[in-house]
């Protein structure tokens, strides 16, 4: 005979479903998936799966750039949640932690729970639960208690969110967990806030890394990052840029010239790009007219010509 505990959450999964009450709630949707996608059981009562040290080291190895990105995030974000009792784990697309920060008091319950690296979080292996649904739905989700599938993981509370890698693709999942049974929803909207904050400063911190010679713009009302060579073309931009501005595809490859891309474009000639490159050595040369065709390896009588009715 199931634990009466066991027996409540798995009606109260069989009535939502029979209802149709996934069109409904994301939540249900996600049992949908749990029970029908995926043939899993809610009362199924093993521990979650967990990979061996060397299938660990090599995922880390596979997702090395993102976990540098993310190393001082993670910390400033535990700093900000383990004093409550939560622990702070990033995600890979499998639904693997690969990076965890904890208390060592903590350790031995969020160990015995699953939350720690290398323990398999796929909605289809977990069910509904924090990283495995944001990875489907990639979006922020808080998976609260009886939320959860699995009969032995509503003790949990999970506030998850997206990273996206460089290209604007889904790169893993920023998660906050803890087993405490007196989080309010309040509470937890804030400890949400902040696991999406810092997903997006990994983010923007792996965009940097990734272009790091080029010129970082910021797409205008703060919608994401813009990479910019030296001649002004635009090779890279993240997932949010890429969304507020209707970019697709391989930037680094087919790069966009910065101007059309903000919105900014005017038909230009060889002579106003020539005449750009005359102010900018005017400037650095502090206005001084000789030293800057000097430094373009030009006559100063040359230099005016060219520079013409701009010349002040």
């Amino acid at each position: 005979m199931l634990p009466r505990a066991t027996e409540n959450h798995l009606t109260t999964i069989e009535t939502a479903l029979a209802r149709g009450e996934a069109a409904r709630s994301p939540v249900v949707a996600s049992w949908s998936r749990s029970a029908h996608l995926h043939g899993l059981d809610p009362t199924r009562p093993s521990r979650p799966d967990r990979m061996t040290a060397q299938e660990l080291s090599l995922a880390r190895d596979r997702m090395a750039p993102l976990l540098r990105a993310a190393a001082p995030n993670l910390d400033r974000l535990f700093q900000a949640v383990g004093a409550v009792g939560c622990c702070v784990l990033l995600a890979d697309l499998d639904g693997i932690p690969l990076e965890r920060r904890g208390a060592a008091v903590d350790d031995p319950v969020f160990s015995d729970w699953g939350l720690w690296p290398g323990t398999h979080w796929s909605e289809a292996q977990q069910g509904t639960n924090g990283i495995g649904t944001c990875l489907v739905e990639e979006r922020v989700v808080t998976i609260h208690r009886d939320q959860h599938f699995f009969a032995r993981n509503t003790i949990l509370s999970c506030m998850s969110a997206p990273i996206y890698g460089p290209q604007g693709k889904l790169a893993g999942v920023l998660d906050v967990s803890s087993a405490r049974n007196d989080l309010t929803a309040g509470f937890m909207t804030l400890i949400s806030q902040s696991v999406t904050e810092t997903a997006q400063k990994i983010e923007a911190q792996a965009f940097r890394d990734a272009f790091p010679t080029a010129r970082m713009v910021l797409v205008p009302g703060d919608r994401g990052l813009l990479a910019v060579d030296s001649d002004d073309l635009v090779i890279g931009a993240t997932r949010a840029a890429r969304h507020q501005l209707g970019l697709s595809g391989d930037l680094s490859r087919q790069p966009r010239p910065a101007a059309d891309v903000l919105g900014q474009f005017e038909h230009e000639t060889l002579e106003d790009g020539e005449r750009a490159v005359l102010m900018r050595a005017l400037a650095r040369a502090g206005g001084n007219v000789s030293a800057a065709a000097r430094d373009l390896g030009i006559s100063r009588a040359t230099f005016h010509r060219k520079l013409g009715p701009r010349l002040i």
